[in-house]
């Protein structure tokens, strides 16, 4: 049963963009995006337990990476994913180093990652190099052809790129929860104090976990940058930002893998249609979109806090363990 409503799934996936306009296509391309930076940071805090509120860090740089390095030196972002990967994974590990070198955790830690963001956005609103406070921007061709090696085209190619993105992060992430390191962050997760004392190496996991989740979630901000031709340090590395890419994650069910696929495929058409909707009446409210969002998030913990996906797992089956 499970086999075929996946085959089922992937198949809507796969025909979606054939049967939709492009406004739609650009709502699937949005919630995929979410689905994909949503993970990387569950990578972090659902099976380390290391809370950022700074992720726009990460997608940042490597949008800014990504696109400068095309700008100015005509490079394809299937080369700049590896130096931005690098770069950021390098970033994630110091900030986890740093960390743990000042017994930096809990809230602390959190306003750590803040800080680095916030230093971020400062710094690439005065670098001129990157357009600064006036914006990067990307050339845009003519026509529709698609160039598959410079990323540039229609919207399709972006949404079949995403969702090779999302499914390929799935089964890493669900691989890994299946190695020793996997184990270790879970116990890192549960119980740092009983972790340290069964020698469980808590500096190495931590600077593995933070490093591999910045590195993976530069690469949909470098894709996502192609998708939208134009970058803003306040857009860009906003704290607003680092609250969406955890969004999808909390409402669909932090620690699960189809938690935050299924919170960003949630969030993301309401939102955006709320949006469209009230555009559409002329009705124009100053955030109603993250005031839906602070709605929403308020409701999860309020009547379901694990999220959606551990609740409806558990009253289908009547387990507790979740994918």
């Amino acid at each position: 049963m499970k086999s075929i409503i996946f085959l089922v799934i992937t198949l809507a996936l796969m025909v979606a963009p054939w049967l939709c306009n492009d406004y739609v296509i650009s709502i699937l391309i949005l919630s995929l995006y979410f689905a994909y930076v949503g993970q990387a940071w569950n990578l972090m805090m659902g099976y380390a337990g290391q809370l950022s509120l700074g992720h726009a860090l990460y997608v940042g740089l490597g949008a800014y990476l990504g696109a400068g390095l095309f700008v100015h030196f005509n490079l394809s972002p299937w080369i700049t994913a590896f130096i931005a990967f690098g770069v950021t994974a390098g970033i994630g590990a110091f900030i986890a180093w740093l960390g743990f070198r000042f017994a930096i955790k809990g809230v602390h830690f959190t306003l750590l990652t803040i800080a680095f963001a916030e230093c971020a956005r400062l710094i690439f609103e005065h670098w001129s190099y990157f357009g600064a406070t006036a914006g990067l921007f990307l050339p845009v061709k003519g026509g529709q052809a698609i160039d598959i090696i410079h990323l540039r085209g229609k919207p399709i190619l972006f949404y079949y790129v995403f969702l090779l993105m999302v499914g390929a992060l799935f089964l890493v992430i669900r691989r890994l929860l299946q190695t020793r390191l996997g184990y270790f962050m879970l116990a890192l997760r549960e119980d740092q104090e009983a972790a340290a004392s069964l020698g469980i190496p808590l500096l190495k996991v931590k600077i593995i976990a933070v490093a591999l989740s910045g590195g993976l979630s530069s690469l949909g901000g470098l894709v996502y940058a192609f998708y939208q031709n134009s970058l803003f340090p306040e857009q860009t590395f906003s704290m607003a930002s680092s609250i969406e890419f955890l969004m999808g994650p909390i409402v669909g069910g932090v620690g699960t893998l189809l938690g935050p696929i299924i919170g960003a495929f949630l969030l993301t058409p309401l939102g955006e249609g709320l949006a469209y909707t009230m555009d559409a009446m002329d009705f124009h409210v100053p955030g109603l979109k993250h005031l839906f969002y602070g709605s929403a998030m308020l409701a999860i913990m309020l009547f379901i806090p694990k999220g959606l996906w551990p609740t409806l797992k558990s009253r289908l089956s009547g387990v507790q363990n979740v994918v």
